[in-house]
């Protein structure tokens, strides 16, 4: 028994380690590798171009130095690739490279084996119906948000075209007429004055009542608007002869002429 021990440790101090063998067979191959390049004729630069590898690595190569260069798989590619650019058959050339024996410990899925709950039909048919029933609702809100903002936008009064400027020179004098010229006039003391305008051709229009502005902009043609006042109203046109009024119940009359620009007062307390 103690002579097979001391025989098995003989054998173990004689064989090379792992490394040493590298070492060893990566400096065969390198020598083979550059007696080959410079036979050939091309540099170390060269063989960059071809391999796409540092010079560094493709020195250390040459020269065997084993500590300059990645892991053995590493090393085994880098001299295969080299081979094949020198054309060699690199496969071949580098099967001797030892790479060790370690292997690579597989871990086992551990979800093998474990059941997963199986969706059914029955599951299928309760989903189906619960999104059909979230579609129906949202679709629901959806349509009576849109008919409520139609309806409110029904509703809301159609606001009147911006301002424009006032068709008068500076210093011209603006044509006053009263409510004298209306003969049907009906309105007694106190009582509320009503003035109501029919556009027959665009015109600027600009009404104040009680002293405060009810309206300055352009009225287009065939619009029809009426305003009321308790004590003054006051309606200028730009163009008169595009403008009828009507002062409370009496006929509609022409403020004046095309292109004719006009100013006309009425008081509640004024009588035919």
């Amino acid at each position: 028994m103690m002579k097979w021990l001391q025989r098995k440790e003989k054998k173990s101090e004689l064989m090379p380690s792992l490394d040493e063998q590298r070492a060893e067979v990566l400096a065969q191959l390198g020598a083979t590798l550059r007696s080959t390049r410079e036979s050939r004729g091309s540099s170390l630069e060269e063989m960059v171009h071809y391999t796409r590898v540092p010079q560094r690595l493709l020195r250390a190569i040459e020269e065997g130095r084993l500590s300059e260069l990645p892991e053995p798989i590493y090393i085994q590619g880098l001299t295969r690739q080299y081979a094949n650019a020198l054309g060699l058959n690199g496969t071949e050339f580098t099967s001797g490279f030892p790479l060790g024996s370690n292997k690579v410990n597989t871990v086992k899925p551990t979800w093998k084996g474990v059941q997963i709950g199986q969706i059914r039909p029955f599951h299928l048919y309760v989903m189906y119906i619960g999104l059909i029933a979230c579609s129906v609702s949202g679709l629901s809100q959806f349509l009576n948000g849109a008919v409520l903002q139609a309806n409110n936008s029904q509703e809301e009064p159609k606001a009147p075209t911006g301002p424009t400027a006032v068709q008068t020179k500076p210093g011209e004098d603006v044509p006053h007429f009263h409510l004298a010229q209306f003969t049907k006039s009906n309105i007694e003391d106190n009582q509320r004055v009503q003035v109501g305008v029919t556009l027959k051709a665009s015109s600027y229009i600009r009404v104040v009542a009680d002293g405060k502005i009810q309206y300055d902009g352009v009225l287009p043609q065939g619009s029809q608007q009426t305003w009321k006042a308790q004590k003054e109203l006051t309606v200028k046109a730009g163009n008169a002869g595009g403008v009828l009024v009507k002062v409370n119940e009496d006929k509609p009359k022409q403020m004046g002429n095309l292109g004719e620009v006009q100013e006309m007062t009425i008081a509640a307390n004024s009588r035919s």
